[in-house]
């Protein structure tokens, strides 16, 4: 008797192997879901990374062009500070420094946004147009050199 009880029939046992390959194919569909789900999720992960690349350089950029202007403004006005405090050499070398230190930033800002070294993922941002940053910095290279020779003239003349 015990043998009769331990046999199965054959549709029950094929009854228990279509179950098993249904799990199965479940199994295959939820684990090619997820692994497309991961891909996604890691394409979104570097695209993000990209924007956040892009992001930075410009507040790179932007703290560059404040530092010049900072500069600027301070080697304009260093020699009318310091004119009574220091000799006149003194304020004009201040103020000339600081100006082509101004020169430099703005510069180096250009030089930095656009020679980024390794190019990064492709962003879903735009980053600023090349053109337009060269012609403002060069701009503001200019003004800065024009304060310079203003500064120049001026303690030549005084």
């Amino acid at each position: 008797m015990a043998d009769q009880s331990e046999q199965v029939s054959p549709r029950a046992d094929a009854s228990k192997v279509r179950e098993s390959a249904e799990r199965l194919e479940e199994s295959a569909g939820a684990v090619k879901h997820s692994t497309r789900e991961m891909a996604d999720s890691a394409d979104r992960r570097t695209e993000l990374a990209a924007d956040r690349t892009v992001l930075a350089a410009e507040r790179t950029y932007a703290a560059w062009v404040r530092t010049g202007m900072a500069a600027l403004a301070s080697g304009v006005g260093a020699p009318a500070l310091l004119s009574k405090t220091v000799p006149d050499w003194l304020a004009g070398t201040t103020g000339s420094v600081l100006i082509m230190f101004s020169a430099f930033c703005f510069v180096a800002a250009v030089w930095r946004e656009l020679k980024t070294g390794a190019p990064p993922p492709k962003p879903d941002i735009r980053r600023l147009p090349p053109l337009m940053l060269v012609v403002l910095n060069g701009f503001l290279t200019l003004v800065a050199l024009a304060a310079l020779v203003g500064i120049w003239f001026g303690l030549a003349a005084s």
